[in-house]
């Protein structure tokens, strides 16, 4: 059963006194009153305040407090959002438990979106390098109405920092500890007929944070990022104006994480790459010289080619006597993505039933084709296994929203979205499957503002991920000797679509006086038939696949809380609680899951620190980030330890010149990002075990921004 329910009663009544959404300050006066934040991934621009839905938005000022060059160093910082490793850089998120943790063999649709600029990262996390990123936003919950099935459980939103009318930018250099080094460029201006532009250019290097002690290296863990964004802003005529916007990035990272020692040393001869080389494009043309509307019509591209391996038996030849096992595995991708998306938002309400209503109508168009090549060579036997497979996905949706204002302080919005995919797959083991289904989304939400800056709101939401097929299963079913196993496997060709349906009871207010933010929300959710990640091994097969428990429900709140104490000392604080449950799944062998939490859902989360104006170009900044212990498999009973790390920075703001002195983790604490269970350590006989990869150590260094 799920625990805990007086501690969410307890939340529950919090909210009916407060809540409080994300706040910045544009400069360094303390006078100066809480700005309000606009965030740019719903349908319409609205402030924090404004959106009937718990939605973060972290903007530039708190990457630097951190000096974090990419978005996995903020995410511990968000109510109720997780993360998994597996990879060197944080690649899949979870929002209120819910998201995958790692891909291998076969396709997967995220439960976690991201855009980048408009453009879809889904799935693609490594690419969110923060450098010139103006916010972070992060929506939480049921997202599909807005975002189609990348959106299921909520959906991340990053912008880059647009260009001005006067030219303007930044230089950065900094280094860090464990060889780090980073260096970025951007600038903006009005380029004349072109328009308003603005180029960023980013690179980072570190040597990582493990040890190989076998190859005498520390460098097996290394990451060299390259990041080059652009965004021109151009009128074409007086009604009509293009965004265009085109991004590249290059990661070379190593990838060298696990320890059959269970610490920061490895002992592998044959460390793997993460590697990934992306090119990515936009087009958003507008009109609006329909008084009724306004028209975009979108074009977007995404080519990723990306390289993840690793040493698979995590040793070296003769580690034990006799030992002579070695092996290596490597999974090459090719994505080609391809969006079309046109929206019409009315500028003038239409009148329904003698009131006035806004409205939005859709349609879109998404396609990826994404082929694998897997490399997988068994020195032992001197045999190379090579496997390929090509899924073809087609999405097709058309949406719509209705927003009717019953009086001035109440409205009463509702959406919904209808998508049909096709997800064709066909592998070298001769599989042909093309699951294809219909699914269906939105929200129906009851807003109150009494007044300006305060918002009461009530919402019903229903996300969807789409099915698909478990083609490594349905190969190994095709050689399985033994007959239970193969109708096991042949059983799992398929899963169907989940769905994820909460209710959410918000209030944002702040203060008249301009000192305190509050944001608050209570939710309950339903997930049917959850897409869980089971397991066979067993006759020489080990295989991963994805199937169908009957649900998972999850309850839960989050607040957040800034509060200015005087003109110089600001407090700021967010916490997230989650209870959540599995039902209806049985493992393999027997083992059944139902009434535990689901896997990478900790029951609770924050983030608090107080800012502090020690004089007038002198800013120190301390917080400090917590999360509960958490299941890293829904297949198995492994648990990461709770954890509770020290954050510092000291900027010194010298004219143009901005200096910080910046340290994540100051108390050096060893805390697990991913974790497996199984037998790999031939020291031991194969004895089942828990195996970790953590999150980085202490991090300290020194970055030096000079704005023009």
């Amino acid at each position: 059963m799920i625990r805990n329910l007086s501690l969410l009663s307890a939340l529950a009544a919090t909210t009916t006194l407060c809540s409080s959404p994300a706040l910045a300050q544009t400069t360094d006066d303390a006078n100066q009153s809480i700005e309000r934040i606009t965030i740019q991934g719903d349908f319409r621009r609205m402030t924090v305040q404004e959106a009937p839905t718990s939605v973060t938005a972290l903007v530039a000022e708190r990457f630097g407090q951190r000096g974090a060059v990419h978005l996995e160093s903020m995410l511990n910082a968000m109510a109720n959002v997780n993360f998994s490793g597996g990879s060197s850089r944080a690649r899949f998120i979870q929002i209120r438990g819910v998201g995958e943790r790692s891909q291998f063999v076969d396709p997967i649709q995220p439960s976690v979106g991201l855009l980048i600029d408009g453009i879809n990262y889904s799935g693609l996390a490594q690419a969110a390098q923060l450098f010139d990123i103006s916010q972070v936003e992060v929506y939480r919950g049921p997202q599909s109405g807005r975002f189609g099935a990348h959106g299921m459980a909520g959906m991340l939103v990053l912008e880059s920092t647009q260009p001005g009318t006067e030219a303007q930018g930044q230089w950065q250099l900094g280094v860090a500890n464990y060889g780090g080094v980073r260096g970025g460029f951007a600038a903006g201006a009005e380029l004349g007929a072109l328009g308003r532009g603005r180029i960023s250019v980013y690179q980072q290097r570190d040597d990582g944070f493990i040890e190989n002690t076998y190859l005498q290296r520390d460098d097996t863990n290394s990451r060299s990022e390259r990041n080059l964004r652009v965004n021109l802003f151009t009128d074409l005529a007086p009604d009509w104006s293009l965004r265009t916007t085109f991004h590249a990035l290059r990661q070379d990272n190593g990838y060298d994480a696990f320890s059959l020692d269970n610490d920061r040393t490895t002992l592998s001869d044959e460390p793997g790459e993460d590697d990934l080389r992306s090119r990515a494009g936009r087009l958003a043309l507008t009109y609006s010289g329909w008084q009724a509307a306004e028209v975009e019509l979108s074009l977007s591209t995404l080519t990723a080619d990306s390289v993840y391996s690793y040493d698979e038996d995590w040793s070296y030849v003769g580690i034990a006597p006799g030992w002579e096992y070695s092996s290596f595995d490597a999974y090459e991708r090719e994505r080609d993505d391809q969006t079309i998306e046109l929206r019409i938002v009315s500028q003038q309400p239409l009148m329904l039933a003698q009131r006035e209503t806004d409205w939005l109508a859709g349609i879109y168009i998404y396609d990826r084709d994404e082929t694998l090549r897997r490399d997988f060579y068994n020195w032992d036997i001197d045999q190379q296994d090579v496997f390929t497979s090509d899924y073809l996905s087609e999405h097709r949706a058309i949406y719509g929203e209705l927003t009717h204002h019953l009086n001035p302080a109440w409205q009463l919005t509702a959406g919904a979205r209808f998508e049909r995919y096709d997800n064709g797959y066909t592998d070298s083991n001769q599989v042909r499957e093309n699951p294809t289904d219909t699914m269906w989304g939105g929200r129906l939400s009851l807003s109150y503002l009494p007044e300006v800056d305060q918002l009461w709101y009530l919402t019903l939401a229903r996300g969807y991920k789409a099915g698909g097929v478990n083609g490594e299963a349905l190969g190994k079913a095709q050689d399985a000797s033994l007959t239970d196993l193969r109708d096991y496997l042949l059983a799992r060709a398929t899963f169907a679509p989940e769905l994820l349906t909460s209710l959410e009871l918000g209030h944002k207010v702040v203060s008249a006086d301009q000192r305190l933010a509050l944001q608050a929300a209570v939710f309950v959710q339903q997930r049917d038939d959850v897409q869980l990640k089971g397991w066979v091994n067993r006759d020489q097969s080990f295989v991963g696949y994805l199937q169908n428990a009957a649900e998972g429900n999850a309850y839960g709140a989050e607040l957040e809380v800034t509060y200015r104490v005087n003109e110089a000392v600001e407090t700021f604080a967010s916490v997230g609680w989650l209870a959540t449950e599995i039902d209806g799944f049985v493992t393999e062998d027997g083992v059944d899951m139902s009434g535990r939490e689901q896997a990478h859902a900790p029951n609770y989360q924050y983030n608090a620190g107080v800012r502090w104006q020690l004089l007038e170009n002198l800013q120190l900044t301390l917080e400090t980030d917590g999360k509960d212990g958490f299941y890293y498999s829904d297949s198995h009973m492994s648990r990461s330890d709770s954890m509770q790390v020290l954050h510092a920075n000291v900027r010194w703001q010298l004219g143009a010149w901005q200096l910080s002195l910046w340290a994540r983790n100051l108390t050096d604490e060893d805390y697990g990002i991913r974790g497996f269970y199984f037998g790999n350590d031939p020291r031991k006989e194969y004895v089942p075990e828990t195996y970790e990869q953590f999150g980085e150590p202490r991090r300290f260094g020194f970055t030096a921004n000079y704005h023009f």
